[in-house]
């Protein structure tokens, strides 16, 4: 492939093939849980993060928001709202 060439392609072809290996990847990367523990990267990041700062079932509580915002802020920088929705599925 040389620079600056610019080759001809069929843009329905290209969109689909492009579009197909993308969702498999989100599929296979994310959507379905680890066959080795049963979670997603998302739940894991969660579990992570608490434990990281320090929280136990014996210790004082920390709200929510705290949380979240550990999670966002180190290890997944998307929408707080995907990290809430895991929460509430973990509890």
């Amino acid at each position: 492939m040389e620079i600056g060439l610019v080759r001809k392609v069929n843009i329905d072809q290209e969109v689909r093939e492009s579009y197909l290996s993308y969702a498999m990847s989100v599929i296979v990367s994310r959507a379905l849980p680890d066959a080795r523990d049963g979670l997603k990267p998302v739940q894991r990041r969660i579990l992570y993060a608490m434990y990281d700062m320090g929280l136990r079932p014996n210790l004082s509580y920390k709200k929510s928001a705290r949380v979240v915002g550990e999670v966002l802020g180190k290890y997944h920088p998307h929408s707080d709202q995907a990290v809430y929705d895991a929460m509430v599925r973990l509890a």
